[in-house]
């Protein structure tokens, strides 16, 4: 019988390991270069991620050349306190931009504050009556928006004029110190109070001690005294537009049609209307200082939340316009 190749074997390549072996490590290769590719892309779009949130961080309007006339803007938002967004220090830096930028025809301080440190206000209020008299003619009007209570108050009274809203609050021109006592608790759990001190008052109003009267009285006398120097600012900053009422300096608030009736307030405004029609400057620019990109990144991912937690555990309670 004569031999017979098939036909599959009469027409296969001498060659075909070698060329199975080259397609598998092509096949390889191209997958190899396909994972590098993805990779890089990957990795470019997490930079372009970073990049875009960085520049959402950066406040570019502040960071850019203040030319042309305008209205210079600085925001106090919310409680009035060394370490937070309205501290002093931050107001007054930028205040003074405000009052030195030789293109701002005026300024307006937006308020939305309840309150806060009676020291962080005054400071503020007396930082703005040097730059009016520095200043004198640059005028600084107040704006209030929600809220304008006691601390803000406090830096309101500072003002050429104060703009309000007819539904705004303004007033609380009052002092508070607040705390706890503890003593009742301590005494059902069956916990001792150790307290150690060297002098006969450092123990003042400790919340785990029986409140002593003497302590008691000599804090109310420590509120007064603080409570004068508010409405001693107030009536100083208002003068004769001011109609007092048995209830102006109780701590009560009142709606912002009642402020302007009580000489509180001056007019109805906002920053764009006072911008517009009173400083004659209708471009508005922001001077407010804001945080820095670290402490807005910060913040954004929720680390204030722990970080006001730990500050308020560690700060003992002090006396508050609010």
């Amino acid at each position: 019988m004569t031999d017979q190749q098939s036909p599959s074997t009469a027409n296969a390549s001498p060659n075909w390991e070698r060329q199975t072996l080259e397609k598998l490590a092509f096949a390889a290769l191209q997958e190899q270069r396909a994972r590098r590719r993805w990779g890089i892309f990957f990795k470019l779009l997490g930079f372009v991620y970073l990049l875009a949130v960085l520049l959402a961080l950066v406040d570019w309007e502040a960071s850019g050349a203040h030319e042309g006339r305008h209205t210079a803007m600085v925001y106090l938002n919310g409680v009035i306190e060394a370490k937070g967004e309205s501290s002093a220090e931050k107001i007054i830096n930028a205040l003074q931009s405000a009052f030195e930028d030789k293109n701002s025809a005026g300024v307006v301080l937006r308020i939305n504050s309840p309150g806060g440190s009676p020291v962080q206000a005054g400071m503020i209020n007396d930082e703005i009556r040097r730059l009016r008299a520095k200043y004198p003619d640059k005028p600084l009007y107040a704006v209030v928006e929600d809220l304008c209570a006691s601390g803000g108050y406090y830096v309101a009274a500072a003002a050429d004029k104060i703009y309000v809203n007819k539904a705004s609050i303004v007033g609380s021109i009052g002092v508070l110190m607040d705390g706890f006592g503890f003593v009742g608790t301590m005494d059902k759990l069956g916990v001792e109070r150790r307290l150690l001190t060297a002098g006969e008052n450092k123990g003042f109003l400790d919340p785990f001690s029986p409140q002593e009267p003497r302590h008691k009285a000599h804090a109310q006398v420590l509120l007064n005294d603080i409570h004068k120097q508010f409405i001693d600012v107030v009536r100083s900053g208002r003068g004769n537009r001011l109609k007092e009422t048995p209830d102006m300096f109780s701590g009560l608030m009142w709606a912002g049609n009642q402020s302007i009736q009580l000489g509180l307030a001056d007019d109805y405004g906002t920053v764009d209307s006072v911008a517009r029609d009173v400083i004659k400057a209708e471009k508005v620019l922001d001077y407010t200082v804001k945080d820095n990109i670290a402490e807005r990144f910060a913040k954004r991912l929720g680390a204030s939340t722990m970080t006001s937690f730990w500050n308020g555990v560690s700060e003992s309670a002090g006396v508050r316009l609010r």
